[in-house]
């Protein structure tokens, strides 16, 4: 309900690489079209956008904060995200948008390559999804969600279908395991099975078990591509 209600809304490309991607509120504000590798369906999470401390020259006793493009948290929030079908055609979509707009705009228009980004192709500030997503909770009858909640949902949902937790923890930019099943292992009580809904949801949209190898050892396709793929890329250090 939430996916298809944000298509009318300037947020829902903040929606969907939340709930079906994980990223992070910053780190969504700062994808850029150039992250997407448009042959292999895969999005680079390179960098986040913030507000750093700008100091002003001695004397003048100010400190302002300007928004701008930051290193990520940790060396594991570099990684490569498999992207959904659903995702992969709205950044198409959005893309069109993104290129009329620059013929449209001329000289106006900010050419960052920011896919989360207004008319004149300035980059979203940390809160500008605030009152679009409460006003899609209350028209849609939702409980009042957290916008971090949608990352945790995503997390949560692999987790309840089995993923291997090491993939998940990377899938999620964590720096540890553990920090994915102490935070997120725990809720699984706040999904109910019992929803249809939900099931057709996770059907659809999250890669899912299949199958049995030449051995009889069950694998999980997309996991362990992801599990081998993610442990040869040298992510930036601090």
């Amino acid at each position: 309900m939430l996916l298809e209600a944000s298509r009318n809304t300037p947020i829902h490309m903040q929606v969907l690489f939340n709930v079906l991607m994980g990223l992070r509120r910053q780190e969504i504000n700062a994808v850029k079209y150039s992250d997407v590798d448009y042959i292999n369906r895969t999005l680079s999470v390179e960098r986040q956008l913030g507000k750093e401390l700008d100091r002003q020259p001695k004397g003048s006793g100010k400190k302002t904060s300007a928004k701008s493009e930051l290193r990520l948290k940790t060396p594991s929030s570099y990684r490569i995200l498999p992207i959904p079908d659903y995702v992969f055609e709205a950044i198409l979509n959005e893309r069109e948008i993104y290129e009329r707009n620059r013929k449209r705009r001329g000289s106006q228009f900010l050419d960052a390559d920011y896919i989360c980004c207004s008319n004149y192709g300035k980059p979203r500030s940390k809160d500008f999804h605030w009152t679009y997503y409460k006003n899609l909770l209350n028209e849609l009858g939702l409980p009042n969600i957290r916008w971090h909640d949608l990352r945790s949902t995503y997390c949560t949902l692999l987790l309840k279908e089995d993923f291997n937790p090491k993939a998940v923890s990377k899938l999620m930019g964590h720096s540890k395991e553990i920090i994915t099943m102490d935070v997120y292992g725990d809720n699984a009580n706040i999904i109910p099975e019992e929803i249809p809904e939900l099931e057709k949801y996770m059907s659809e949209v999250l890669p899912k078990s299949s199958g049995q190898d030449e051995n009889g050892k069950e694998v999980l396709d997309t996991v362990i591509d992801i599990d081998d793929f993610l442990n040869n890329i040298n992510a930036p250090q601090d």
